[in-house]
């Protein structure tokens, strides 16, 4: 998602727009570790703002490994075309179909139901080197 801006610099982000369960990406990214050890992906409140209104999701192929800060999704709203990074590395394993016909469901809920993708991850700590809300909320301002 690279050089998404707020879509009001002035505007202050309180810890309320950053979940605290999640952990996150510079690239406005955020990964969830499951009780099972896969890690759910999806693209924060910031990132929904920032694009506005989305209108077509691509995600990745069930099956196809992906390394760890590499382009895995796409989301394009009415005003651009983002690449969405996986924050793990591992092999996807589950995709959130129901996107193709709603995309508009990660702008309503991006941290429940507009979900992206799941990752059975490589490592046995994948969210390690990954930011906590505290720092990805000092990251968006």
């Amino acid at each position: 998602m690279g050089t998404l801006r707020s879509p009001d610099p002035t505007s202050d982000k309180s810890m309320s727009d950053v979940n605290a369960n999640l952990r996150y990406l510079k690239s406005h990214e955020w990964a969830r570790l499951e009780s099972d050890g896969t890690v759910t992906v999806g693209i924060s409140e910031h990132a929904q703002e920032a694009l506005g209104e989305l209108v077509f999701v691509e995600l990745p192929a069930v099956g196809k490994l992906i390394a760890a800060g590499t382009a895995a999704a796409v989301v394009e709203s009415v005003k651009a075309a983002s690449d969405v990074y996986s924050p793990v590395a591992g092999t996807v394993i589950a995709v959130n179909a129901s996107l193709s016909d709603a995309p508009e469901t990660i702008n309503s809920d991006c941290y429940g139901n507009g979900w992206m993708f799941k990752l059975q991850p490589l490592n046995s700590d994948p969210l390690a080197g990954l930011m906590d809300a505290k720092a990805y909320a000092a990251v968006i301002g």
